[in-house]
């Protein structure tokens, strides 16, 4: 019996905080072929880098099957933690590493899919960033 194929995902990525901390939200776009879901929500205190992380685990639980992801983010800490520092965080434990809380949960929505992050420059007429950053400001808002 041959094996399927993963499905090849692309997931957009952004987050916003209103005061660092403060009120934040974050948005994304799961992208599948020419099938897109956008989504977003938000938390009334918190961080950019948590509401840039949020944004990326609540677009991997969105997925129901084992997929190669392409997460595309303007937040060189998310970027740079998925692609090099994670092994380590998780070889020491998370020992003074920020939002460990978060990077666990990351760690339990991936462990399915194969992850490769892609860093973005923010602010800069990207077409998905600017969506996903206007999703992201607007949930802020919400909690202001």
């Amino acid at each position: 019996m041959q094996k399927k194929a993963c499905k090849q995902i692309v997931l957009y990525s952004d987050g916003s905080s209103l005061g660092n901390p403060g009120p934040g939200g974050y948005g994304g776009i799961l992208r599948f072929k020419d099938k897109e879901k956008i989504f977003s929500g938000g938390e009334a205190h918190t961080t950019n880098n948590r509401m840039e992380l949020r944004g990326v685990i609540e677009g991997l639980k969105l997925l129901k099957e084992p997929c190669r992801v392409d997460v595309y983010s303007d937040s060189s800490y998310v970027v740079n933690a998925i692609n090099e520092w994670l092994k380590g965080w998780i070889a020491k434990d998370f020992k003074k590493v920020k939002n460990d809380d978060l990077w666990r949960e990351y760690i339990e929505v991936a462990k399915e899919h194969h992850i490769k992050g892609h860093w973005i420059k923010g602010h800069d007429g990207h077409k998905e960033n600017e969506l996903c950053d206007q999703l992201a400001k607007k949930e802020a808002e919400k909690y202001r």
